[in-house]
């Protein structure tokens, strides 16, 4: 008999496991990705626990397999756009015009001079308007370490009175 007419005993129907997953996976790949590929990544998500779920042992953890799962697709949504990354440019241009600094280069100079860790952090937070919980997942730690580090980043930035 083949493993897809087999009676499976313990794990619930996967329709059923869409419903009650679905959500939290379409949290974890919004998250994750651009928003322009969180759907991509929930359903290739979904496709790959469909092909292996009758072969799932029956003792599962169906929450942290399908976590596993999106965090993996994500992964590869990722380095499918990293792979197809191009910077068309239409002409190069011969001179380089030399720009004068403004005010917001003098800030982002002293930001640059930071640990490594607070630059992430304070990048992330106010450059690119992450949560810190998204930004953890970007620079690892916790939420408590990131706020640290954006915190003591900043202060050190108001000691040299940028602001």
């Amino acid at each position: 008999m083949p493993s897809s007419e087999r009676p499976r005993v313990g794990l619930p129907p996967f329709e059923q496991v869409v419903q009650e997953h679905g959500p939290r996976v379409l949290a974890l790949c919004r998250a994750r990705v651009d928003p322009a590929d969180v759907d991509d990544a929930w359903s290739e998500t979904f496709l790959a626990a469909l092909s292996a779920w009758p072969d799932l042992s029956t003792d599962l953890d169906v929450t942290a397999w399908l976590t596993t799962v999106a965090r993996r697709k994500c992964i590869d949504i990722h380095r499918s756009r990293a792979r197809r990354r191009t910077d068309p440019v239409a002409e190069v241009p011969e001179v380089v015009a030399a720009d004068a600094e403004t005010d917001d280069e003098g800030v982002w100079r002293h930001v640059a001079g930071l640990p490594d860790k607070q630059r992430q952090v304070i990048t992330y937070r106010y450059l690119g308007g992450l949560s810190y919980a998204r930004i953890v997942g970007l620079v690892g730690g916790t939420e408590a370490a990131a706020r640290r580090a954006a915190s003591d980043g900043l202060k050190s930035l108001r000691e040299k009175e940028i602001r």
